[in-house]
């Protein structure tokens, strides 16, 4: 059998051939009239009519009997039959096919289309035209590999190969669509905010640092768009939304990846409990504008996305799993209920950091219905408001679904006086060992001294929400390109 050196050297024999031929085989454009797809909705009429359509797609197999061969190809929307007669093409261009064309290359077909014998719908060759030679064959057994890394390495093989990899990213984009047609009907404005940051914030995650030549000045990386979302209400901006691409310098793992898509949308005079409802009000049209129907499966089991969704306290729920009162235990019986249930204290990680990784073992993955995990400890998250009645629990929640964390979402705190107190306790964090730690924004705190509304936000992630949406274990299966270790 021969290596894919030796097919390669023969491909590119091939290709000088069609050179000397003074046939481009790589032309600026096809005179295609249809989409495969296209052609096969209205198959019927055109076949009818007789009327000659161009179509172009990759050869997907091919199949030669004699004075004649069949070969399938495909665009992407469809897949067709070709039937190429030598008497009806002619001997001359019927030897050029057979000798110049392979399984993998691009062709234009112009033809009739009929129905076989068998009923099967085929497009009959009065020409055809190269429209690019592949030089490398394509794999004999892609489909069904095991080696998953491999697939993720060469996506674009496993595009061509598996149709359901490619309707997976069918849908991730159907449901961005989906975010966007709701949000703008309901007034919000889509805006941009800086990629590169001179300080990084909105998160509790390690950033990605680079450096700006120009200015000669170190950057990060944005792990969030929050702070800057939040000067545009600031600057008067009443409902406002980002999508675009975050970066964390942290552990990769099945929900986890470098740099993710990340949607955060703010709402100025509103709060948490406000956008709990708006957030079942999202869900529910995208899930119904891209699948039909708010019951879904994932991994087996169902989840119903009919709205409203349970709310549960995060301190009930971890006392409900873990018989652990957070509301009345100190720092050093958590770490030892943390040790004592194997969960790993980071360096300098306060209460609400110990509490929060037990949450993520113990509580987060038996919860399999849509459900809101309201009111976290204070000092969970530096940039939400606390409860009125109740100061040491957030005015936030976060949506699980099938053990997955959808969104982090709160009301926004808005004094500048306790939020440059939150920054500061936050220093001390990072001071101490804690690297997630927030850092203190002086610009930040000095826009909020010129007032921001009342307000709240949510940020979500859109690989993971397609993961669970799509049926998907892990990010990398919805990220097109997911960062991969060197071979």
């Amino acid at each position: 059998m021969a290596t894919i050196d030796e097919l390669k050297k023969i491909r590119l024999q091939k290709l000088e051939a069609i050179k000397k031929l003074r046939i481009n085989p790589y032309p600026e454009k096809t005179k295609r009239t249809h989409r495969i797809g296209e052609a096969l909705c209205d198959f019927e009429s055109l076949a009818k009519a007789e009327r000659e359509v161009i179509l172009a797609g990759r050869i997907k197999s091919l199949r030669q009997h004699g004075g004649s061969t069949f070969f399938d190809i495909d665009d992407g929307s469809e897949k067709i039959q070709v039937f190429l007669r030598k008497d009806r093409v002619g001997e001359k261009q019927y030897a050029f096919f057979g000798e110049s064309f392979d399984i993998g290359d691009f062709i234009e077909v112009r033809g009739i289309l009929f129905n076989t014998q068998k009923g099967q719908k085929t497009i009959e060759a009065a020409d055809f035209k190269i429209l690019a030679k592949s030089l490398l064959p394509l794999p004999e057994k892609w489909h069904g590999l095991t080696d998953t890394e491999e697939r993720f390495r060469k996506r674009y093989l496993d595009l061509i190969f598996n149709p359901e990899v490619r309707k997976k990213f069918e849908i991730r984009s159907k449901i961005i669509k989906g975010i966007r047609e709701f949000l703008d009907k309901e007034g919000f404005f889509e805006v941009e905010t800086p990629v590169l940051q001179p300080i990084y914030g909105g998160a509790r995650a390690l950033p990605f640092k680079t450096h700006l030549n120009a200015l000669d000045m170190d950057l990060y990386l944005r792990i969030a768009p929050e702070l800057y979302l939040k000067r545009l209400l600031i600057g008067g901006f009443e409902k406002v939304y980002e999508i675009g691409r975050v970066f964390r310098n942290e552990g990769m793992d099945r929900s986890h990846n470098p740099d993710y898509t990340h949607f955060e949308f703010y709402w100025a005079y509103a709060d948490y409990k406000d956008l709990m409802k708006l957030t079942e009000k999202m869900f529910e049209h995208i899930i119904k504008s891209v699948f039909g129907s708010l019951k879904l499966e994932y991994e087996g089991k169902s989840i119903d996305f009919k709205a409203p969704w349970p709310r549960i306290e995060f301190s009930q729920l971890i006392k409900k799993e873990t018989k652990i009162n957070l509301e009345e235990i100190n720092l050093e019986s958590l770490k030892k209920e943390a040790k004592n249930l194997g969960v790993e204290v980071k360096k300098g990680a306060g209460k609400v950091e110990i509490a929060d990784e037990i949450y993520k073992k113990y509580c987060r993955p038996k919860i399999w219905q849509p459900t809101f995990i309201i009111h976290y400890p204070a000092g969970f998250q530096p940039l939400a408001k606390a409860l009125e009645d109740d100061p040491k629990k957030l005015a936030n929640f976060q949506l699980v679904v099938a053990g997955w964390e959808l969104t982090n979402a709160f009301s926004e705190l808005n004094d500048p006086l306790e939020q440059k107190e939150r920054f500061k306790e936050q220093e001390k964090f990072f001071k101490q060992g804690l690297e997630e730690a927030q850092r203190l924004d002086e610009d930040f705190i000095e826009a909020l001294e010129y007032g921001m509304p009342p307000a709240a936000g949510c940020g979500m992630g859109i690989d993971r929400l397609t993961a669970l949406l799509t049926d998907s274990h892990s990010l990398r299966e919805v990220i097109l390109f997911p960062l991969m270790r060197k071979k």
